[in-house]
């Protein structure tokens, strides 16, 4: 495999960056007030920081910034285009979650948020105009009245997501991880040797955030660190070749709780994007299953459905792979909403 050297030092700046911005902004949290205090829907023990996603954030674009420095050629024309789309569109959402933290803000202009970065993407080529029908094993190419909505949907789902999906220690930025190390292998796989730099940034830094955030949490990655993880990871997942299915296998359980948490909220008459604690992670805790063993189970699902789409050549087998998943994680989300409040 070439650049081997390269990939290490990527690597190592992003996992090092982390491991010395994250504490540092988890103290400047505490200092200007940006915490989050227990009660409600929080159950986390003690008063904490929620600025520790920003040091996630300077780990990757650390790691970014020095990959530019490195000898490794693209074959794409439109390679640059894309890297600032992922630079901008991730520092609009660092921004715009640091004034969630600060003020936070209702769902409706959280949303206007999302969209704005979704168009950043658009804008820069980001964008989901291809896929793979699995029945006929042939390239739908989508005209751009289609793939524009189309993508503006993915990176805004991808970002709601991982925002609903960081409630519990470690689980959110775990998952990031787990994704970030499969697109990594994929992109090596397909010699897209020039953009394996940027999966490595976001692997390094959440691993080095990680340390400070698996359970018991000693920072939370905040509205920032989420916002920003989220688009960072819908991003990544169309500059790997629009590896779709590959996100969906391994955002499986998050993106089928994100559907029936907003149906069950309408169902009883709540807002789609009213905070309580009917995600599932949420439901597991109120059953009593630790932290530990939910983020376990999340970790373990992902990296198994990683793995899937790693090793699967057929997409039709990777699409039963997803019904199956997606179809065990209702399950498991009925049993345990039967009658049972969640506000």
């Amino acid at each position: 495999m070439p650049y081997v050297l390269e990939y290490a030092l990527i690597l190592a700046i992003a996992v090092v960056m982390a491991c010395i911005a994250t504490p540092l902004m988890g103290r400047l949290g505490l200092r200007l007030n940006m915490v989050a205090v227990p009660g409600g829907r929080r159950q986390h023990a003690g008063v904490v920081s929620r600025l520790g996603g920003v040091g996630l954030v300077v780990g990757f674009f650390g790691a970014l910034i020095a990959s530019q420095f490195l000898a490794i050629p693209s074959a794409d024309a439109n390679e640059m285009r894309r890297f600032w789309a992922l630079v901008i569109g991730g520092l609009l959402m660092l921004l715009f979650g640091l004034i969630d933290d600060r003020y936070e803000l209702p769902p409706g202009r959280e949303i206007v948020g999302y969209l704005l970065a979704a168009a950043v993407a658009t804008a820069g080529l980001i964008i989901l105009e291809r896929f793979n029908n699995p029945f006929t094993n042939q390239t739908v190419i989508l005209p751009i009245l289609l793939y524009i909505p189309l993508t503006l949907f993915w990176m805004t789902g991808m970002i709601v997501t991982v925002n609903w999906l960081d409630g519990q220690d470690g689980l959110a930025a775990g998952v990031a991880a787990i994704l970030a190390l499969v697109l990594t292998i994929h992109m090596i796989r397909s010699e897209q040797y020039s953009v394996v730099p940027q999966a490595l940034a976001l692997l390094g830094a959440s691993i080095g955030f990680l340390f400070f955030n698996a359970a018991p949490a000693r920072v939370f990655l905040g509205s920032s660190g989420a916002f920003f993880l989220g688009y960072v990871m819908g991003a990544l997942g169309l500059i790997a070749g629009g590896r779709v299915a590959t996100v969906l296998l391994v955002m499986g359980i998050p993106i089928v709780d994100v559907a029936w948490t907003i149906l069950d909220r309408m169902r009883h008459g709540l807002r789609p994007f009213h905070g309580d604690r009917r995600h599932l992670h949420f439901r597991l805790q109120d059953a009593g299953v630790s932290t530990r063993a939910i983020v376990a189970l999340y970790w373990s699902f992902a990296a198994i459905a990683g793995a899937l789409g790693l090793l699967l050549s057929s997409r039709l087998y990777k699409l039963v792979a997803l019904g199956t998943l997606g179809g065990l994680t209702l399950l498991l989300l009925f049993y345990l909403s039967r009658d049972k409040a969640h506000s």
